[in-house]
């Protein structure tokens, strides 16, 4: 036999608390763990078992500093994705998913949602990155929205665009191929 076989199962997830404010959010490991394993069966990504994938909790600051350097946007938001890259059946490493403190909390006090909903949805958002989905066409972002309503639906969290009348700027250029690991720099 050559190589591992494919598991519909979900990554390693290593999970790091960067900034103040995030102690509010309940157990940000499970958290995680859980919306990643729902992306994986729903999504049906075909992903090796040793692939992992790096969280950062952070705060505006620094998810500013990235999105000026690797988008070129001078301003923070709430989530940035670094894809690995490469073959999902094989990579070992996805990717980091980046999640400002203020921004998230700011937009989920004028949603009027928990703080934990509105951050599930950015880590199902950010991952789905990670495994190669992207809402740069119209078509593509139904599809990705649609797979983001199903993954929070399973864990009892309403649908984030209902209502949302900023619904195209939410998610603003978050994607940063080709970029190195943030928590390196």
């Amino acid at each position: 036999m050559t190589g591992s076989p494919l598991a519909l199962s979900a990554p390693a997830v290593e999970c790091s608390i960067e900034a103040p404010g995030w102690e509010a959010l309940e157990d940000p490991q499970a958290l995680a763990e859980t919306i990643i394993a729902e992306a994986v069966g729903l999504s049906g990504a075909e992903l090796s078992p040793e692939a992992e994938v790096s969280i950062v909790f952070s705060d505006d600051a620094f998810v500013h500093g990235l999105n000026r350097k690797w988008l070129g946007n001078d301003k923070p938001t709430n989530v940035l994705s670094f894809p690995a890259g490469g073959d999902l059946r094989t990579a070992t490493m996805l990717g980091d998913i980046v999640i400002a403190f203020e921004t998230s909390a700011r937009e989920a006090a004028e949603a009027g949602r928990p703080l934990r909903d509105h951050a599930a949805h950015l880590l199902a958002h950010g991952f789905l990155h990670l495994i190669g989905y992207d809402h740069v066409e119209n078509s593509d972002a139904e599809e990705m929205e649609t797979l983001e309503r199903r993954i929070l639906a399973r864990l009892g969290i309403g649908d984030p665009y209902e209502d949302d009348i900023r619904k195209d700027d939410i998610f603003e250029g978050d994607i940063c191929e080709g970029a190195p690991d943030p928590a390196a720099n």
